[in-house]
């Protein structure tokens, strides 16, 4: 049952949501200071350009693709009743999230090495 294709999904869907509220509450921390003044606005700008939030911006691309696709891909099996293809576009979904996050994570990871 852990393993199954379904479960696997369950998982990482439930896992990407809450990854992107709490990137939620982190963007509007630092947008919010803003009205605290420049200087407090500044200050949280420095800590979410830091080396480690620059890898992080690839793992929100991933977690926000994957959301993203998989979401489609429950519209798509619900809507439609193609239940006899979940598996399939499963893998589906898990292969062009690859290479999207592939295509789009590089040149993030070239910027953050090149500017470290």
């Amino acid at each position: 049952m852990y393993t199954s294709t379904g479960f696997i999904s369950f998982v990482l869907r439930r896992v990407t949501g809450v990854a992107l509220v709490i990137y939620l509450f982190i963007h509007m921390w630092v947008i919010g200071s803003a009205l605290q003044g420049a200087e407090v606005f500044n200050a949280r700008l420095d800590v979410v350009q830091s080396t480690f939030f620059k890898f992080a911006e690839i793992a929100l691309l991933a977690g926000v693709v994957y959301h993203t696709l998989d979401g489609t891909r429950l519209l798509i099996v619900h809507q439609f009743g193609v239940t006899q293809y979940r598996k399939s576009l499963f893998y589906a979904v898990m292969a062009i999230s690859v290479i999207l996050v592939i295509a789009g994570g590089l040149p993030i990871l070239l910027y953050a090495l090149e500017t470290m």
